[in-house]
């Protein structure tokens, strides 16, 4: 095994593609093997997530196959442990499958990534076009990685749905949705309001989406440039923003920070901002006998 310093300093990472990168990394540099990726599969097709190359460009990023066609398939098959295969033109696995005659000859090793559920996310693996002795410390590698993809996907799902919860996000109907905003925003807030809205915006194909501030704690700087900003940038994308829920207390802070509403379209409440784009509140007056 190679003998590479690694810098000490802390590393931070935002979510689980992130962590990814940088796990491959660090295995590349520990790691006699030309190939290592991340795959992901839905039981039909393999796709590659992360892919790292040394010398010979074996997969890319974005490539899909089968899953049924994959080596990938052969680990989530083989359970939890790697699968090894130091030469996979000698592997009754291997030998006969279309990858092999792709390749020419080479090995394999991979380790199945798991959701806390149980449910298969993918495969960690490493590839090479030469046959390979795997030596001990190279499947705990594996192992330990694998372990720790799993936990750090964990970690991102657990925080995708805090950060869904932390700020309503409601589809309306066709086109249309509101983000309501409650509470205090600091500056991390602020980036996971202006995310989701941008995420969400483009996932529901929306033409207007009105931000709800009636819940808001205070309005500073941050609060300020973060609506300037998502309603620049949801302009940008083609969405309407609608401000609403805006109060006396707020509006007066607002214009003492030099927060200018401008061109930007502010309704008292949701209905007023239904009504402003064409909908209208139809009430049942059917009387109950």
């Amino acid at each position: 095994m190679q003998n590479t310093s690694y810098s000490t300093q802390k590393m931070i990472y935002k979510n689980f593609d992130e962590a990814a990168d940088n796990i491959l990394k660090m295995m590349s540099g520990l790691l006699d093997i030309n190939t290592l990726f991340l795959a992901k599969n839905d039981r039909c097709t393999n796709k590659i997530m992360k892919v790292l190359n040394k010398k010979e460009v074996l997969l890319e990023e974005g490539g899909t196959l089968p899953f049924e066609q994959t080596f990938c398939k052969l680990s989530v098959d083989h359970g939890t442990k790697p699968l090894i295969i130091p030469d996979i033109t000698q592997s009754d696995l291997t030998r006969d499958m279309e990858v092999t005659k792709s390749l020419g000859g080479g090995c394999f090793i991979g380790i199945p990534i798991y959701y806390e559920n149980g449910d298969n996310y993918g495969t960690l693996c490493g590839l090479d076009n030469r046959p390979h002795d795997f030596r001990i410390e190279l499947i705990e590698l594996f192992e330990t990685m694998g372990s720790l993809l799993t936990y750090v996907l964990e970690l991102d799902e657990a925080y995708q749905q805090i950060r869904s919860l932390s700020v309503p996000f409601i589809p309306i109907t066709k086109g249309v949705a509101a983000l309501t905003i409650i509470g205090n925003v600091n500056e991390q807030r602020a980036d996971t309001i202006i995310s989701l809205a941008l995420e969400k915006s483009q996932d529901l194909d929306l033409d207007y989406l009105i931000i709800d501030l009636s819940g808001i704690g205070k309005i500073n700087e941050v609060v300020s440039f973060s609506l300037l900003k998502i309603v620049s940038l949801l302009q940008i994308i083609g969405v309407k923003p609608i401000l609403t829920g805006i109060t006396p207390d707020v509006a007066i802070k607002a214009i003492g920070i030099g927060f200018e509403t401008g061109d930007i379209l502010v309704q008292s409440n949701l209905e007023q901002a239904l009504k402003k784009i064409g909908f209208s509140l139809l009430k049942d007056e059917r009387k109950v006998k």
